[in-house]
């Protein structure tokens, strides 16, 4: 071990030796295979594995350095100084969903911060043991672990006392395990024709059988040796993951294994079997397995193949996160897993399940045949089936071929005879969201990194869907909200026809703060009025109400037009300093066609004449309501003849991202001169349909049509 040069004195080997029996006791005290510490080092906010035992160094590299802002238990234990303890796998998951996702097993693990009497915080203690699914690491443990930690830091700090500083820059101190005792049987193994094999929890092979020597080529040099080094063709990247799940879970693993080079090697039958002192490794013959090996991608292809392969095989899954940003419904996430990660992984199927009161229901699926998927929807959570076992076990599944999928689940429906799947848990912030099913033509490994991408992914995918589901949520009561302010129905009176239009937006699905209104101001008197709320959603509408009510109360009082307008501007600053809403308001008097209009920043209204002539109008406004409590809105005086309309609409008909609203204006103006005046609302269906009426409008749209009919003699 090193220290930076100004860091002090380095540290000496009896740091060494008081970390290792530290790590060695800690498991002892907790019953736990592996255990380590993790000390500061010379990088600011970085921690660094200095001992670890237990466990194959090599094969947990990337956990060796661990930066101290991020959201696992090591970094949490040493930035609060509080212990972490997660008594199995659905409890880290619930906490902890990135450790999960590089190590989906079954285990648990303990966190203790190393601090001295001085408050000074030398690293974190940490035990991996087995799993206890529902029960808590208890108090008993808790005070034996918190025990070895304190001594661990009053060593340290006796340590440091001599000029030392505890700051780690080199690889783990590789400790031995406690050797574990029991009957020799040797005798036994002698006997089998299977090699078999014993290694430490650091992967050294221990002792092995006759068979080991001759089908294998071992000998007794081969003691002491790390498996994968002693076996070369174990060492291969996609077996890394067996090994990883044998060293922290407490299941045997039994995997194919092909010795020799791709595709002519032998095929073998490699079965680990894990036990509190070592791996017990057994390795027979093996028939080929039930696809056909040259069928299967070659361990280690795409995500886990050459730099310029990773490269281009990782741009769709970063293309998907960014994607999933913008996405803001269930349908958009959907289809945007279809679009960017089938296409990554070089799926053919994907399938989307929601859970909602403990059942999963269908949400989105695209390439199985019509009708396969009827029969797993609504589906219970204590069904056997492995779109529902990925979800409350928090481990996503992988299986390589449909073989392997019919013999881990008996007489379930398969939709295909060749192919393979995939099952991923779509847990957001612990939340259990649904399950994620993908589905591949043809049998295919799934390496390390690829497993390792997967589950991080499905982890966004169902952070997208949460969001989307709030999202649906607060839009279904904007629109509710919005539907119950904006007018049932206008009033009819004689001279003048109104139609009124409101479309939402289709982009997000957006609910914004469009409105109209027609206030009968007196006898002869009525008032157009069309407004927009800044912003979308429920504020937005819930502030549209409130303007509503305002100028149709100013309106109703006697006020004319500027005051209407400097009242409700005022009151807006009242109710809502910074929000701010444009609006246009159109006083008429039903006999003459005489009419006052005052504007407060809204796009002009256009004016057809009854021989069919269509301009835009020139109103002098003032500024938007909600800014200047001082503002003015001067009035303009205009006349409607008979057979002439007038158009008031929001920006949302004119306006597309990227294009001048004047061009959206004039192709307004254009329609409104192309189109038959009567019926009306035959007019008005027609401007919203030609202009307004796209698959990606951006924002909501609202349109008031007025119409001056012909006075009776």
């Amino acid at each position: 071990m090193t220290a930076r040069p100004d860091s002090g004195a380095p540290a000496t080997d009896a740091t060494a030796r008081v970390l290792a029996r530290a790590a060695v006791e800690a498991m002892e005290a907790v019953g736990g295979y592996a255990g380590g510490v993790y000390l500061r080092s010379g990088t600011e906010g970085l921690l660094r594995m200095a001992a670890l035992c237990g466990l194959p160094g090599q094969l947990f590299r990337p956990w060796w350095r661990m930066h101290m802002n991020r959201p696992y238990p090591v970094a949490e234990a040493y930035r609060s100084g509080q212990a972490v303890h997660l008594s199995d796998a659905e409890s880290a998951m619930r906490r902890f969903p990135q450790l999960m996702a590089g190590l989906p097993y079954p285990f648990a693990s303990l966190y203790e911060p190393v601090t001295a009497g001085g408050g000074e915080r030398f690293g974190v203690l940490l035990v991996l043991r087995p799993a206890t699914p529902g029960v808590p690491v208890d108090a008993a443990d808790r005070r034996r672990l918190r025990h070895t930690a304190d001594r661990l830091a009053t060593k340290l700090a006796s340590l440091a006392a001599t000029g030392a500083r505890m700051l780690w820059e080199d690889d783990p101190v590789s400790v031995p395990a406690p050797s574990a005792t029991g009957d020799d049987a040797r005798e036994a193994l002698d006997r089998l024709t299977q090699a078999v094999l014993s290694t430490d929890r650091q992967g050294r092979i221990v002792s092995l059988n006759p068979a080991a020597r001759t089908m294998l080529g071992l000998d007794d040099g081969s003691r002491g040796k790390v498996l994968w080094e002693a076996l070369p063709w174990l060492g291969h990247p996609a077996y890394e993951d067996h090994f990883r799940a044998v060293f922290l879970a407490s299941d045997p693993v039994y995997f194919p294994a092909r010795r020799g080079p791709h595709p002519s090697g032998e095929w073998l039958a490699v079965g680990l079997h894990p036990g509190p002192g070592g791996v017990t490794v057994t390795i027979g013959a093996a028939k080929p397995p039930a696809y056909a090996p040259g069928s299967v991608q070659h361990p280690g292809a795409g995500l886990a193949g050459s730099p310029a392969d990773r490269a281009s095989a990782l741009y769709r899954p970063v293309a998907l996160a960014i994607a999933l940003t913008e996405a803001m419904t269930a349908r958009q996430v959907s289809a945007v897993v279809t679009e960017e990660l089938l296409p990554a992984f070089g799926g053919r199927q994907l399938a989307i399940y929601l859970l909602n009161e403990r059942h999963l229901h269908l949400a989105w699926e695209t390439g199985f045949p019509q009708g396969f998927l009827d029969r797993f929807d609504g589906v219970g959570l204590d069904v056997r089936l492995p779109g529902v076992e990925t979800l409350t076990t928090g481990r996503p599944m992988f299986f390589e071929s449909m073989q392997h999928l019919a013999a881990a689940y008996p007489g379930i429906p398969l939709d295909a005879d060749v192919g393979a799947r995939a099952f991923l848990p779509l847990i957001a912030s612990g939340r259990p969201v649904g399950s994620c099913i993908l589905g591949f033509d043809v049998p295919r490994g799934f390496s390390p990194e690829e497993r390792t991408v997967l589950t991080a992914l499905a982890g966004l995918i169902a952070q997208a869907l949460e969001r989307a589901r709030r999202y649906d949520s607060e839009t279904t009561l904007a629109r509710g909200l919005q539907a119950a302010l904006l007018p049932h129905r206008l009033p009819v009176r004689d001279h003048v026809v109104t139609v009124g239009r409101y479309l939402p937006g289709t982009a997000g699905m957006d609910v914004g703060g469009d409105w109209y209104d027609v206030v009968e101001t007196g006898p002869d008197m009525l008032a157009l009025v069309i407004g927009d709320v800044q912003g979308h959603g429920v504020a937005a509408a819930a502030t549209m109400g409130q303007l509503r009510s305002a100028v149709r109360a100013f309106a109703l009082s006697g006020n004319d037009p500027e005051q209407v307008m400097r009242g409700t501007n005022r009151l807006l600053i009242d109710l809502d300093p910074g929000q701010f809403a444009s609006c246009c308001y159109v006083l008429i008097d039903l006999v003459s066609g005489r009419s006052r209009a005052v504007r407060a920043g809204h796009p002009q209204p256009l004016l057809r004449e009854p021989d069919g002539h269509t301009s835009v109008l020139d109103l002098p406004g003032g500024v938007v309501l909600g800014i200047d409590a001082d503002a003015g809105y001067p009035v303009t005086e205009l006349r409607l003849a008979a057979g002439s309309v007038l158009a008031l609409y929001t920006d949302g008909l004119v306006e597309k991202p990227g294009v001048d609203i004047d061009v959206g204006v004039e192709r307004l103006r254009l329609a409104l001169a192309a189109a038959r005046p009567s019926p009306l609302t035959d007019m008005a269906d027609r401007l919203v349909n030609e202009v307004g009426n796209t698959d990606d409008r951006p924002d909501d749209i609202a349109l008031l049509l007025a119409s001056r009919t012909e006075p009776p003699r």
